[in-house]
C-alpha cells in the first residue's frame, strides 16, 4: 500500500475498473485488490489476434470474475481491420481501442479510475524504447503511476516479484506465447538488450527506475516553466491558439523552448525543422502534424486542431422558422411584409424572395466564385474580395456563401449580392439572421 499512498492512486472508497488480459500481471493485480476488499469491476478486451488462444484468455477472465462475483465487462475488436483503416500498427490499434473502451465503461458505470497492470520492467522497457526512437525529457520518465484516469498500482514491482507472488498464491493466468518472439521491439529489448545491461550492472532495473523518477521531477519543473512562457506569448482565439512570432524568435534558448511549446500540437524532432521554416516563412505558409495545423499569418503562428469540416454543403428546400446549420450558426428564415424595417447589421440579409430559386444552397466558397457586391453593378471575384478584406487563409476556408440558381446571394455575415437586394418593387422579403449556435 505504500506505493499507492505515496502516489495517491486510490482510497478505500474508490471504485476501480481493472483492465485484465488474463496474463500474469493483471491476474496478480486482480488478486491483490480482492484481498484488499476493494470495490472493483473487470474489463477484458479480446483483440481477436491469436485465434483460439484469445478466446481462452477471455474465458479465463470471465470465469475468474464469475467465481469471485466481480462485475465483468468484455468486448471483441476487429483489430487488424482497424489498424489498416487507420494506417497504424496493430499494437497501436490495440492500444487506441482498449483505452477508448476502458474510458467508456468507466464513465457509464461510475468507476473512479482504470487500473492497468504495468510493472517496473515494463516501465524500463518503455524508457529504452523511447530513448532509441528519440524523445524529449518526458519520454525518458517512462510511465507515470497516474495518468488522468489511469492508475498503475504495480509499477513498483519487478516481473520476478510478480511471478513469486503468483506462485505463492496459486493464481491462474494465461501465457501469451508472442511475448517470447523477438520480432517486436519491446521483446527484443526485454530478451536481448536488458540481459546485456545486467551484465554491466546487475541492479540496472533499479538504477533506471531511480533515474526515471529523478527525470520526472525535473520534467515537472520544466513543464511549469514552459507553461509560464506559453501564457505570456500566446492567446486562445475561437478554436485556435495564436503565438506571436516576434516573441517566439526572442526566446532563449529558442530552439529548445519552441520545441517544448509546440510538442503538444504534434511537433516532433523530425518535424521541428519545418516549424523553424514556418517562423521564417511568409503569410499563408503552413504545416500539418497528425493532430494540428500550424499557419503563418502575418506576425503570428496560428494553431488549429484538425477538423473534418471543409466541403460543407446544405440545401434549403422550404422556408422554416429556424434553419440549423451544423457546426456554424443557426439562421432564422421568416416571410416578412414589405413595410418591415430592414436591419442594417452584417448578421442579417434581406432578400427579395421573388428573385430566388429553391433549393437555396449553403456551401464553402470555391475558386472562380464571383458576385455583384451590394451597391455595385460590376462583378467581383471572391478571391479579390478576400484580398481587399485582408482575409487569412483560414478565414477564407471558413467562409460560407448562400447560393440560388447557381448565383451567389450572400456571403454569410459579410455582404449581399446586388442582384438580390430589396427594391421599391419588392413585395415580399426573406430575412436570414444569424445567431451564435449554443448547442
Amino acid at each position: 500500500m505504500n506505493f499507492s499512498q505515496k502516489n495517491n492512486l486510490f482510497n478505500r472508497q474508490s471504485r476501480l475498473l481493472l483492465a485484465v488480459s488474463g496474463g500474469i500481471d493483471s491476474m496478480v493485480m486482480t488478486h491483490i485488490f480482492l484481498k484488499l476488499g476493494s470495490n472493483t469491476g473487470i474489463a477484458h478486451c479480446n483483440f481477436c489476434l491469436r485465434g483460439i488462444e484469445s478466446d481462452k484468455d477471455e474465458e479465463l477472465v470471465r470465469k475468474y470474475a464469475s467465481e469471485n462475483r466481480i462485475p465483468y465487462y468484455s468486448i471483441r475488436f476487429a483489430t487488424k481491420e482497424y489498424s489498416v483503416n487507420k494506417g497504424i500498427s496493430v499494437q497501436m490499434a490495440a492500444r487506441e481501442l482498449r483505452y477508448e473502451w476502458f474510458e467508456k465503461i468507466r464513465k457509464e458505470n461510475n468507476f473512479d479510475s482504470v487500473a492497468v497492470a504495468h510493472n517496473l520492467n515494463d516501465n524500463i522497457e518503455t524508457m529504452l524504447i523511447n530513448l532509441t526512437r528519440g524523445t524529449g525529457l518526458t519520454g525518458l520518465t517512462g510511465m507515470r503511476p497516474v495518468s488522468r484516469k489511469i492508475i498503475r498500482p504495480l509499477l513498483f514491482a519487478s516481473r520476478l516479484k510478480i511471478e513469486e507472488y503468483c506462485t505463492n498464491n496459486q493464481i491462474p493466468f494465461r501465457e501469451d506465447k508472442s511475448n517470447a518472439e523477438t520480432r517486436y521491439t519491446r521483446n527484443r529489448i526485454r530478451h536481448m538488450i536488458i540481459p546485456v545491461l545486467k551484465e554491466i550492472n546487475p541492479s540496472v532495473e533499479g538504477t533506471l527506475n531511480d533515474t526515471a523518477e529523478r527525470l520526472a521531477g525535473i520534467d515537472e519543473i520544466v513543464s511549469g516553466y514552459i507553461e509560464g512562457i506559453r501564457t505570456q506569448i500566446s492567446a486562445e482565439k475561437d478554436k485556435s491558439i495564436v503565438f506571436n512570432v516576434g516573441k517566439l524568435l526572442n526566446l532563449n534558448p529558442g530552439k529548445a523552448v519552441i520545441f517544448e511549446l509546440f510538442a503538444p500540437f504534434g511537433i516532433t524532432r523530425a518535424t521541428s525543422g519545418d516549424l523553424s521554416g514556418l517562423l521564417k516563412g511568409k503569410t499563408g505558409k503552413q504545416i500539418f502534424t497528425r493532430t494540428h495545423r500550424i499557419l503563418r499569418n502575418r506576425n503570428e503562428l496560428v494553431v488549429y486542431p484538425l477538423e473534418n469540416d471543409h466541403g460543407r454543403y446544405y440545401e434549403i428546400n422550404i422556408i422554416e422558422d429556424f434553419l440549423i446549420v451544423p457546426g456554424i450558426e443557426s439562421a432564422r428564415v421568416i416571410n416578412i411584409e414589405k413595410n418591415y424595417k430592414i436591419p442594417v447589421d452584417q448578421m442579417s440579409a434581406c432578400i427579395d424572395i421573388e428573385k430566388i430559386k429553391f433549393p437555396l444552397i449553403i456551401r464553402n466558397w470555391e475558386k472562380g466564385d464571383y458576385f455583384f457586391p451590394l451597391g455595385m453593378k460590376q462583378k467581383k471575384k471572391l478571391s479579390d474580395y478576400f484580398i481587399d478584406r485582408k482575409y487569412s487563409l483560414i478565414e477564407k476556408e471558413k467562409t460560407l456563401i448562400l447560393e440560388s440558381g447557381g448565383k451567389i446571394v450572400w456571403i454569410f455575415g459579410e455582404r449581399l449580392d446586388n442582384r438580390f437586394r430589396v427594391t421599391e418593387s419588392t413585395s415580399k422579403i426573406l430575412l436570414i439572421h444569424l445567431f451564435p449556435c449554443r448547442s
